[in-house]
């Protein structure tokens, strides 16, 4: 367990370091466009880059945010249950989330191969949109096995004593 566990957060570290040169490329392409528009010689394509940045800021973003526990939960009614029972509904909340992320994954990878086929490309730059497409299925893949990884180490706890 403890090597899955090594592999999952090697994983999540190596999607926090892709996102954040994404954002800091954001932030760069942007800085540079406002200066070189006060020059009236804007960055042809900057909005697109910068969308296409964010993306990836977004979906890299979600693994890690689940690993720490960032999201936002509602467990008005969960809480006053025992702990035993509390992380057998984690841990059955979790497998369903983890699969539902698998799905997802394997989904958006099915459309990025569907993309690629078709050579669609996005409107400025002529970027291959598929690419995006593959970042983002890899990281919904990642992000659910951090969340199935979390039901196992729930099923532990409710399995203990």
């Amino acid at each position: 367990m403890k090597s899955w566990v090594s592999l999952v957060t090697k994983l999540i570290n190596l999607l926090k370091r892709i996102g954040a040169g994404a954002l800091v490329g954001m932030m760069v392409v942007t800085c540079v466009d406002v200066i070189f528009r006060g020059f009236n010689r804007p960055i042809f394509g900057a909005v697109e880059v910068v969308s296409f940045m964010a993306t990836i800021v977004l979906a890299c973003a979600m693994p890690l945010t689940e690993f720490e526990n960032g999201h936002v939960g509602v467990d008005l009614f969960i809480r006053r249950l025992s702990a035993r029972a509390q992380a057998r509904w984690d841990a059955c909340t979790k497998l369903f989330s983890g699969v539902l992320f698998g799905l997802v994954c394997w989904q958006m990878w099915l459309y990025g191969n569907t993309v690629k086929a078709t050579g669609e490309v996005s409107m400025s730059l002529q970027f291959p949109d598929y690419i995006l497409i593959y970042i983002v299925s890899v990281a919904f893949g990642v992000l659910g096995l951090v969340i199935l990884t979390e039901s196992l180490v729930n099923l532990r706890k409710a399995g203990a004593r």
